[in-house]
């Protein structure tokens, strides 16, 4: 079973949520681009949300350990390895794995592939704690293309049933969604975020948990990026997006509501903006065809409610052969889709460079 992907930019994620350590090695790089230390640590930290009320009580430091690739914060073209120490496990409260497998997880068909030899603990290598290395992988992919003049920006476009203001798809507001971040949950609108953060603690107190759904979007880039069929913009990106653990959904643009739209309603129409051809809408999200087309790339991921909730819920002991009741303990988000916001950009990010490697190369910039 392998955990790497990418031809141009190779990603290789490693370990497991209670092992010693998780890590990444991001191979096709170019040589000689300045990485900015102290901002992939933050962009690492919006992952963690240490101390928010709605996030896990797990306390990690979340600091990347780099090991190789990096010179005097340059990258020499090489593999750039980063590992992340895990120091805050408590393993004793998954004791009732593998016998009693979690509704909701990869725990039976983990156990089934793998003969039993599969380390669960905290989820194991199926773990979210495997998002921090990726986003390592991400936050390295942004800074590279933001060199390249395309910027990438999210919110949280729902929780529940509540309901964020969406990105405009024609002429997104990147500072806004900057300001955003500063929120408990990061929104366009301040109101709409702190009943998504009401909704997710109340299911927290009440041992549930809730989805969401995460709109993420790509400005300034190239017209004609990308390829038909297997290797096209959409199949790309979202093989990127549904790698992250507790995504079910992915579209772009006006996504499932174009199968309600007339073809007159949802093509994109072309018009002059001084000397460059845009669209006067952005049904398409960007893509055409498995290209961009040069307007903003957007998208929304949905999440999954987490599986790992305090209520009691009925599951199958593997060794006695019957049914029982199982009420897992831990630490858990009530909503990951809150932590997920970095991820998802790293996603879009990786995904990006990825196809721009693959159309130029991996000369330095």
């Amino acid at each position: 079973m392998s955990s790497r992907d990418g031809r141009a930019l190779g990603i290789q994620i490693f370990g497991e949520s209670h092992g010693p350590m998780v890590g990444v090695t991001l191979d096709g790089l170019p040589a000689g681009i300045r990485l900015d230390l102290p901002r992939i640590d933050a962009f690492l930290q919006r992952r963690a949300a240490a101390g928010s009320p709605i996030a896990t009580g797990r306390k990690e430091e979340d600091k990347a350990h780099i090991l190789s690739g990096l010179k005097e914060d340059c990258t020499t073209g090489y593999p750039l390895t980063a590992l992340f120490y895990n120091k805050d496990a408590h393993s004793a409260d998954y004791a009732f794995l593998p016998d009693n497998p979690r509704p909701g997880h990869a725990d039976y068909p983990a156990i089934v592939r793998s003969g039993g030899h599969d380390d669960l603990r905290g989820s194991g290598h199926h773990s979210g704690r495997l998002t921090l290395p990726y986003a390592f992988a991400g936050a390295v992919a942004v800074q590279v293309l933001e060199q390249l003049g395309v910027a990438i920006a999210s919110h949280v476009l729902s929780v529940g049933d509540v309901q964020d203001s969406p990105i405009d798809p024609v002429a997104p507001d990147l500072s806004a969604l900057k300001d955003g971040l500063a929120h408990p949950v990061p929104t366009l609108n301040e109101d709409a975020g702190q009943k998504m953060f009401d909704a997710i603690l109340a299911a927290k107190v009440d041992g549930d948990s809730l989805g969401g759904v995460v709109e993420v979007v790509a400005t300034g880039l190239p017209v004609g990026l990308g390829a038909p069929w297997f290797d096209g913009m959409e199949a790309v990106l979202s093989k990127q997006f549904f790698s992250i653990p507790a995504v079910k959904g992915v579209e772009f643009g006006a996504g499932f509501a174009a199968a309600r739209m007339l073809g007159s309603q949802y093509n994109d129409c072309y018009r002059y903006d001084g000397d460059t051809i845009r669209t006067s809408t952005n049904n398409a999200g960007g893509l055409l065809g498995g290209l961009t087309n040069g307007m903003p790339v957007i998208a929304r991921v949905a999440f999954r409610p987490t599986p790992s909730i305090s209520k009691a819920q009925q599951t199958v002991s593997l060794s006695q052969g019957n049914e029982q009741t199982l009420q897992v303990k831990g630490r858990h988000d009530p909503c990951v889709a809150v932590r997920g916001v970095p991820v998802v950009e790293s996603a879009l990010a990786i995904g990006l460079l990825e196809m721009w490697l693959q159309h130029r190369g991996d000369q330095t910039l």
